[in-house]
């Protein structure tokens, strides 16, 4: 008997999967264990496995959001009537989509209901059995009104297509999925060409679908920036021992060490000195977390993702080098796994390769702080009363005012600067 597949829910956070690409074509054998495609969803693209053996009969979306639960995929034997099961499937999909969309909507109806005859009940008495009745305003019909599945719906809205004006091709004229990308289309085939500019890249114009990704990292920084009470901490290193350092070690090391290297590991060691900013707050409690695990934001296409260190201050500069390029690599194909980018208790953000001299970074939660690490500068500085030249970075310290107070994370930064300034420090 045929098998119907759904989109699973692969993160405890995940709503919607979005299908990169599919890696079976329809009529291709497949077996439990078999990668059937490539799923996005709100923290990386993952692989969507099989659990049973016979033939693709069907694949229902070739790429785009779809709804966990929703049908992607019939699995069956080889030449199988498979259209009765995937029609009851994906009306029941539909109708219980529906069914909680009308539930949201009669709830938020009563509840509007509920104030505006709060707001009218003293004047309506005023008025008394006198008042005419109020003449209903005619309304155009809106969108709710047209007959449409919930995944036409969801699609119309990111790519901007007018439901009302799209003749649906389902049962009883209701406007499903293909009807969409028909629309979509023929919008494009009626948009006017512009003229490359080579002064500027190209570029999509209008309304763009938002990835997974980015729709957590909006959802998530947005919860960050407005609940945690941020202040900031600046402070200047000089970086000439450890550039002098660096070009020791390297000499030496399996692999090339990296400003940023001598950072995590610094930033580690510090964290020991100082559990405070090594916390998280729970509420009505602060964790202060036992493991240091530091968190190192890559900047991919999509947005920014935080593959984590673990146990950084038990590493050394090698291994975490090694294991910052493995997963800056894995990040960039989107290949970061759950638990590689779980765990974390602080955060290290660097601009510096891009000439950033200073900037302030949002607190990734559940970190009580993170640090924003600017572009190492050569300045003119007054050592022993001269003037001199010296190898100056900037690092702010991003502070959940809950956990972290001005003075602890001014003596974070502290130590930090110590163990930069004398960075062989770092070797014991």
């Amino acid at each position: 008997m045929a098998e119907i597949i759904r989109m699973p829910r692969l993160s405890d956070t995940m709503e919607e999967g979005n299908i990169v690409e599919w890696l079976k074509d329809e009529g291709d054998k497949v077996e439990p264990g078999d990668i059937l495609a490539e799923v996005e969803t709100d923290k990386a693209t993952m692989e969507l496995e099989s659990f049973h053996s016979g033939t693709l009969l069907h694949i229902g979306v070739k790429e785009g959001a779809v709804p966990v639960d929703a049908v992607i995929a019939v699995i069956g034997e080889e030449g199988e009537d498979y259209e009765k099961i995937l029609e009851e499937a994906e009306d029941k999909t539909e109708k219980d989509e529906e069914k909680s969309e009308d539930d949201a909507k009669e709830s938020k109806e009563q509840a509007e209901d509920s104030k505006e005859k709060d707001k009218g009940k003293d004047k309506d008495e005023k008025k008394g059995d006198s008042a005419e009745p109020a003449k209903e305003a005619p309304s155009k019909e809106d969108d709710s009104r047209i007959k449409a599945s919930p995944l036409a719906r969801k699609m119309a809205e990111e790519k901007g297509v007018d439901l009302s004006r799209i003749q649906g091709s389902g049962d009883n004229g209701r406007i499903i999925k293909r009807d969409i990308e028909e629309a979509e289309k023929s919008q494009s085939a009626a948009a006017p060409l512009s003229e490359p500019s080579p002064l500027r890249p190209e570029v999509n114009y209008g309304k763009q679908p938002v990835s997974q990704m980015r729709k957590t990292i909006a959802r998530r920084l947005s919860e960050s920036k407005f609940s945690a009470p941020h202040f900031y901490l600046t402070m200047d290193i000089n970086m000439d021992n450890a550039a002098q350092a660096r070009s020791e070690m390297n000499e030496f090391s399996p692999v090339k060490i990296s400003f940023n290297d001598l950072v995590v590991k610094a930033a580690a060691f510090a964290l020991q000195m100082h559990p405070q900013v090594n916390a998280s707050w729970t509420g009505d409690a602060i964790d202060f977390h036992k493991e240091i695990n530091v968190g190192v934001a890559v900047a991919i296409d999509e947005g920014l993702m935080v593959p984590v260190v673990n146990n950084a201050n038990l590493k050394s500069l090698s291994q975490i080098k090694n294991e910052v390029k493995e997963l800056a690599e894995k990040a960039r194909d989107r290949k970061l796994s759950t638990e590689e980018m779980q765990g974390n208790t602080f955060t290290v953000s660097n601009l510096g390769m891009f000439g950033i001299e200073e900037f302030t970074a949002i607190i990734n939660p559940p970190d009580s702080c993170i640090l924003a690490v600017g572009a190492i500068i050569e300045k003119p500085v007054v050592k022993d009363g001269e003037i001199t030249k010296a190898k100056m970075m900037k690092v702010t310290l991003s502070c959940d005012h809950r956990i972290v107070d001005g003075a602890t994370g001014a003596r974070f930064l502290q130590t930090l600067q110590q163990l930069l300034e004398s960075p062989y420090n770092l070797l014991v």
